[in-house]
This record gives structure tokens, sequence and C-alpha cells, in this order.
């Protein structure tokens, strides 16, 4: 199980990076990687990107944090999980550092990167949406680590302890936030739904309204010993004793408002069976119900004949998947080598156009008369360029031919091979599910074990032949 979260990073970006390689934190420095910079001079790979970028926004930096079950996974297969968020959530595209803290109570990652990517210049944009797809990035690296993840909905509008507590059964706020819906559901009015939850057990200050009344409504359990506010911040925006009020009086306009609308005629629902699953008729229920038993035979003969009809015969069925599964396995082992070509790509790029951009301070330094003092002047843009230089020969590249242009173009043209694959490649699963399912169908259905279908395919292999 892995928990994420983000925040932006506005002023000191070598404060945040010096915090996350902390050698006592990340066993001595064992635990630190790095993309498109070196967590030593990150914040001047950052500055130079961030200098680049048209958009006015303060970020320069985000840091992520992806945390860890106690106990679930190893040092060094959550650094590699740390690693592997990042390539897949930042595509080669933007520079970062990562790291795994061993010093707390459970495992866990930082990963910084540059606000600004190395490739388009642009800013990357944080919103629910991004968010969700880093939740999903993760959880997706869980399912392939076989770690345990949080299911959609269970985390949400919790914080972390929270979500734990709630494992252990201890989530108490669940509880007040669900005793308060029902006070609303039955109340007539505002003092009524006071009344109720109080009548639930809890102790209420600051219900009233008025200048004098307390800001905020306050619950507690008889069995605890602090109250909790009704704010945005601790219950949510629903709980607040404004939306309480609120919610009820809406529920009694609604109520007047209430019309019963003139039915209008249903269009008939074509269902489509050869996407449902057989239903298991072995459970007690259908022993003792022969109606439902009865039922669940048509259901089962219609999901059967849909999954026949699609596929023409089991042989060509099995055909049909074979030939998607190695479509599907292709298009993913092209993904991950074009994958790796585009980060290292990426890097090339990143540092061609570094390289390009400090190299007449480097001719300068030169031919300067004081070296000691435009040195002083220009320490970052130098610096700057002798990592971008030692980067390239590192890379194999030489920087007298260097085009950083064609670079450009051959990234441009490989991101576009890595989207074609990747839609082949989801494609080509999802029709491989569908197909193995109906295949699954129609195997229950006729009663049709391994083996029998293993024989199958060789007589019918046999009768090719001949």
């Amino acid at each position: 199980m892995a928990y994420t979260k983000i925040h932006a990073v506005t002023a000191t970006v070598n404060k945040a990076v010096d915090y996350i390689c902390n050698p006592s934190k990340t066993d001595e420095g064992i635990l630190i990687s790095s993309y498109g910079c070196s967590p030593e001079t990150a914040a001047y790979d950052f500055k130079f990107a961030l200098s680049k970028t048209r958009q006015s926004d303060p970020n320069k930096a985000y840091h992520l944090i992806q945390s860890f079950l106690p106990g679930e996974v190893s040092y060094k297969e959550a650094h590699q999980i740390g690693v592997e968020l990042a390539d897949k959530l930042l595509e080669g595209k933007y520079s970062y550092v990562v790291t795994t803290h061993i010093d707390k109570g459970h495992v866990h990652n930082h990963i910084i990167f540059c606000a600004a990517d190395n490739i388009n210049h642009a800013k990357y944009h944080d919103c629910k949406k991004s968010y969700y797809n880093i939740r999903s990035l993760s959880d997706d690296l869980c399912r392939e680590h076989k770690l345990s993840i949080i299911t959609p909905g269970e985390k949400r509008g919790k914080t972390y302890r929270e979500w734990q507590a709630g494992k252990n059964g201890s989530a108490w706020k669940e509880q007040l936030k669900s005793d308060i819906d029902e006070a609303i559901k039955n109340a007539a009015t505002y003092d009524d739904c006071i009344e109720l939850i109080r009548a639930k057990g809890y102790e209420i200050k600051g219900a009233d309204f008025g200048e004098k009344a307390h800001k905020f409504i306050s619950f507690r359990p008889l069995d605890r010993e602090r109250f909790v506010r009704g704010s945005a911040k601790s219950l949510g925006t629903e709980y607040t004793k404004e939306r309480i009020r609120e919610r009820i009086e809406e529920k009694a306009l609604a109520k007047e408002k209430k019309r019963i609308p003139f039915p209008a005629r249903k269009k008939p629902v074509v269902k489509d069976y050869s996407r449902k699953n057989l239903i298991d008729t072995t459970e007690d229920k259908f022993a003792e119900s022969p109606g439902l038993k009865h039922w669940a035979d048509i259901q089962n003969l219609k999901i059967a004949a849909a999954s026949y009809s699609q596929a023409g015969s089991i042989s060509e069925l099995e055909k049909q998947i074979a030939a998607k599964s190695t479509l599907a396995k292709t298009a993913r082992e092209s993904l991950v080598e074009t994958e790796h070509q585009l980060k290292d790509l990426g890097q090339v790029l990143k540092y061609a156009e570094q390289y390009k951009a400090n190299r007449i301070y480097h001719i300068r330094y030169q031919k300067s008369k004081d070296k000691d003092r435009y040195l002083r002047q220009h320490e970052t843009e130098l610096l700057l360029h002798d990592g971008a230089k030692n980067m390239l020969k590192r890379f194999g590249i030489n920087t007298k031919n260097l085009d950083v242009e064609k670079l450009r173009s051959d990234y441009n043209a490989l991101y576009s091979k890595k989207q074609a694959l990747q839609k082949t490649y989801k494609t080509a699963e999802k029709e491989s599910a569908d197909l193995n399912r109906k295949l699954d169908n129609l195997n229950q259905y006729l009663d049709r074990t391994p083996e029998q279908a293993a024989v199958d395919k060789k007589v019918e292999k046999n009768q090719n032949t001949l």
C-alpha cells in the first residue's frame, strides 16, 4: 500500500533537496537517485530550466511523498518503486531527485522535480486530475510489486493517520458524520437536528448563531476527551453549522417544489450478454430456490450463446486470444524499450541546451584577464557548462557537432511512437481480456476442463496437418 501527497516548492529548492538527501535518513546517501541533474547541483539545473519558460507562476519545483505500509516493503524495493513512479509520471521530461527515508516507522520516498520541463519548457500543471494520475500510477506499481493498495473511494477526504485508524476500526469521525447526516435527514428544523445529534450521545457546543456565538460548532462523543470542530478542515465543508442549517432548509424547499413528472417511455435496453461473467449456480441459495436456479440457467445460456455467436467457434476464439496476447506482449516490449530511449534522449537534449546556452560564459572566462573575478560573477553559468559538457561526454556526444534542433526533432518523433505503442498495447490488453472472459464462459458452461481443451487443440492441429 502506498499513500501519496504533493505540494509546490516556491522558495528555496536547495534546502528542500538538502533535507531529502540527508545521509542519516537515506542510509548514508545510498538511497538517492537523480535524473537530468545531480543532487548537489539540482537547484542550478532547476533554475536553468525555469529560465526557459514563459509561465509566471512562482512554483520552482514539486515535492511528492510516497509512503508505504510499515513492514510491507524493503528499503531497496521502495526506492526502486520511487524511481519507477518518477519515470512514469515525468516521462523523461523533468529533472528530478528521488530519495528513500528509513528513519521513521514506515519507509517513504521523497521525489523533488523541477516545475519546468526540459523539452517543451512548459510548467507542470498540478490539479486534481494530475494528482489522481499520480495515485493511479502509484497503485499500478504497487500491484506490479505485489503490495496492497488503497481501494478507490476508501482514502478520499481522510488524512493518512485517519485512513490507518479506519483499518483498525477507530475512525470515529466517519461515525460522527454519518450521525449528522442521519439527523439532517430526519429533522424538520436546525434546532431539531441539534437535539437529534445530542440524543445520539454527543455533547455539542457553539451551535448558536449571532454576534457572540462561537465561530465553529463542536462535537464530542461521551467516550472521548476532546471536541472536534465542525469546520472544513476537520470534518469537511458539509458539516459546518452554516452548511448543516442550509442542508435542512434545502431539503424542506425541495420537498415543497417536488412534483411527480409525467412518466417517460423507457427505451428498451439491449444487453450485451457476452460482456457478463457466467453465474456460479453451485452456491446454496440456488439449491434452495428452484426459481432462482431456473433464472440463472437462462442467464447463463444467454451469456454462453452470445459469447459463442461472436466468436464463431472455440478454436477461432483461442486463435484470436493468441493473436491479441502476442500483439499486447510485442507492443509492451517495444513500449518499454521506447521509454528507455526517451529517458536517455531527454537527458541528452536537456544537457545539449544547457551546454549551448552557457558556452559563451566559458569562452569569456578563458579570455578573461581576471579569471577569479569573472568566476565569482558567473559561477552558476560556468558550473552548468562544465556539468553539461561532462554529461554529454559520458553519453558519447561530440560537442563540436551539437545540433539541438535535430535532437529535439528526434525526441518528438520518439514520443509520438511511444503514444502510438501505448494505445496499441492498451487496446490489445482490453480486447484480450474480453476474449478470455468469453472463452472462460464457454468452458465453464460446457464443463470443458483445461485437459480437454489441450486434447481438442491437439486433435485440431493433427486434422489441419492431414
